[in-house]
């Protein structure tokens, strides 16, 4: 499965965000206090205390915006958005590989996500690295926007040598635990409303939702 980059939040907003994190000093804690065994080894970076109310009111607003988003739905199918977190990293800082815990106490993980709230020319280093089969893509995406790739993709932070990287990541936890077959109902879903668009309802269009809505029923857990 392809990640999804998508711009989520309007500048405004990530301005907002970014000056109300940051002006909250105190809560700002290490980030292998939240990390699994396996994946504390090797992460080195700061994280706002979940606990903390602007943890908690800024984590819902995310997930506000996750959930209404058309895309992100169709894309995503999501039941659960959890593990809400911000992080940043400084010069030094950074995550090496790993894989997310397939269940956390908040869900299972399906998908991960990471919502950029700075700007890539603000800090140097610091691509977000998924492994695929062959390669590794490297991530670093204007603020506001936000990548969602499949939570058993290897992954890493590259070390940050100037300036400093802050995102938002979380997890997802999908009606459909397959990525696969996610990915066949995403196409299903924007092939038909494409074609309700462009051509409006009919019979034969209404036999394709109807797939698509049973086959999401069968599928889904």
């Amino acid at each position: 499965m392809e990640p999804l980059t998508h711009p989520l939040l309007d500048e405004a907003t990530v301005s907002q965000l970014r000056a109300t994190l940051l002006a909250d000093e105190s809560s700002w804690q290490d980030g292998r206090k939240t990390a699994g065994y396996q994946a504390a080894e090797v992460k080195n970076n700061l994280q706002l205390d979940r606990n903390s109310k602007t943890a908690k009111e800024n984590s819902q607003l995310v997930i506000k915006q996750l959930e209404s988003d058309p895309l992100v739905k169709s894309f995503a199918l999501p039941r659960h958005i959890h593990g809400v977190m911000f992080s940043r990293s400084g010069i030094g800082q950074g995550y090496g590989m790993h894989v997310d815990n397939a269940y956390m106490s908040s869900g299972r993980s399906d998908l991960s996500f990471t919502l950029f709230l700075n700007e890539p020319e603000s800090y140097e280093g610091g691509a977000l690295c998924i492994q695929t089969l062959q390669d590794s893509k490297q991530v670093k995406l204007p603020a506001g926007q936000v990548i969602i790739y499949p939570s058993t993709s290897l992954h890493a932070v590259e070390t940050v040598t100037a300036g400093e990287r802050l995102v938002c990541v979380g997890w997802i936890q999908s009606y459909i635990s397959s990525n696969e077959d996610r990915t066949i109902l995403f196409g299903l879903n924007a092939g038909a409303r494409a074609l309700l668009a462009e051509h409006g309802r009919s019979p034969e269009l209404d036999l394709i939702f109807q797939a698509y809505t049973n086959l999401l029923r069968r599928l889904g857990s």
